[in-house]
């Protein structure tokens, strides 16, 4: 059976690319009838959230992305503790006690030489003396995983095959000298136990893969089916790392973006398929396919999300509005020609405040100086509301009758001055919703 995960850290809240990588998971999980685990990396008590944490749920939720099983790393801090042991048993884990300014020094003299900046293994030739005094020293060292100087080989689901020289890599901390396990550690011990057969995540985690597949292969584990999606760029390619603080789901989530609107971009873009807005997540799962994806960069826009919405906003019946509609105090008689008149003129639905506002107190008029004693005379000749089907056909009809205007030049100047606006819905349609209308005086 297909298992998947998606791991984040509750350190903050899940962002666009955080999203691309559990839609990938979710969407192979659920193709082919198989599971998709939850699992909250929180290993970090100082920085892990529970608030976090349960926005990542809400946030999934909101989205329809539904798991299985849900999994607390800080819960399994035994397993992993077992796993160390093995692989010190295996003479694959040494104990070392560089500072950080050390580790840079070090890295900085190698690229002087031309050199790669690969960790010396120089903590492999302390003996039991020097331990103990780095030990009464420094404290407690962290622990590296030893590599095998070999090459490490996988076919990739995305990229191809791949082969990476594992002496061109450095020994991976896999325990910090304060106890704390890391996450490639734990996800190892993770994905081994809980059966997970396919790993989709960025391109920025290649050299790292490599690594857990020697610690798999250590701890003797089959690794799983690894894929790298290409990460994310903003719309002219350039890096979104800064600005992904602005493009959490929570914040597009306010800002009105529907959640298939969303899921619709990010399942499609950087592959060799279309974007399509889907209508339910079971049409997503119908429709991907992980080996349409390149390697090549994948540009992000989030402007490209409000057509979307505003095309899966309009699509939407009566029914599932009609509560927001009622909150926003629209007459129970009115709310369904309310809803015709403004779905196909807003873009999120937060939209619908503004077109009950209009309606009910009018718009500020919109009124074009060479206009102004043309609206002053048809305004002369507009009822006060209620108004009815013909109540726009009959108005202008009896303003072109005493100005002799027609067309655009008698239809333009009136919208404008009763709306606001110069575009809009049909005004037949849109007259009877009218409580008032300020332009009359």
């Amino acid at each position: 059976m297909t298992v998947t995960r998606f791991a984040p850290s509750p350190t903050g809240y899940i962002h666009v690319g955080n999203l691309r990588t559990a839609l990938f998971n979710f969407l192979i999980a659920r193709k082919s009838g198989g599971q998709f685990i939850l699992r909250l990396d929180d290993t970090d008590p100082e920085r892990s959230r529970e608030e976090y944490a349960d926005a990542i749920k809400r946030d999934l939720e909101w989205l329809g992305l539904t798991w299985d099983r849900l999994e607390r790393q800080s819960e399994r801090l035994d397993r992993y503790a077992e796993a160390a042991d093995r692989l010190r048993d295996a003479g694959r884990f040494y104990e070392a006690f560089e500072t950080p300014g050390e580790l840079d020094l070090k890295r900085k003299k190698q690229l002087n030489m031309g050199r790669p900046p690969v960790y010396d293994r120089a903590a492999l030739a302390l003996s039991e003396a020097d331990m103990d005094r780095l030990r009464a020293e420094r404290g407690e060292g962290h622990w590296r995983f030893k590599l095998l100087h070999e090459r490490i080989e996988w076919t990739d689901g995305i990229l191809g095959d791949i082969s990476i020289d594992a002496a061109s890599v450095s020994d991976p901390v896999l325990i910090r000298g304060d106890g704390l396990v890391l996450y490639t550690l734990a996800s190892v011990v993770d994905d081994m136990e809980m059966g997970i057969t396919h790993v989709v995540r960025g391109s920025d985690h290649v050299t790292n893969t490599a690594t857990q597949i020697q610690i798999i292969e250590a701890l003797g584990g089959t690794p799983p089916a690894f894929a790298h999606h290409s990460l994310l760029t903003g719309p002219q390619g350039e890096a979104l790392s800064k600005r992904l603080g602005t493009l959490s789901l929570r914040d597009l989530r306010a800002r009105g973006v529907e959640p298939m609107a969303l899921l619709s971009l990010l399942a499609r873009i950087g592959s060799s398929d279309p974007v399509e807005l889907r209508g339910s997540v079971e049409e997503l799962v119908e429709g991907f396919e992980l080996s349409h994806f390149t390697s090549a960069p994948t540009k992000f826009d989030e402007n490209d999300l409000f057509p979307l919405t505003a095309r899966h906003v309009a699509a939407l019946p009566f029914e599932a509005v009609a509560g927001r509609i009622a909150e926003l105090g629209v007459p129970a008689e009115l709310a369904p020609r309310f809803w015709e008149v403004a779905r196909e003129n807003i873009t999120v639905l937060d939209d619908l405040e503004g077109w009950w506002r209009l309606c009910r107190d009018g718009a500020e008029p919109l009124v074009e100086p060479e206009d102004r004693d043309f609206v002053a005379e048809a305004m002369a000749l507009l009822p006060a509301p209620p108004y009815g089907e013909a109540s726009w056909a009959d108005w202008t009809e009896a303003v072109k009758q005493q100005t002799g205007r027609k067309g655009k030049a008698l239809y333009m100047p009136l919208r404008k001055a009763v709306t606001g606006m110069s575009r809009g819905p049909e005004m037949a349609q849109l007259m009877p919703l009218l409580q008032r209308v300020r332009a009359r005086g």
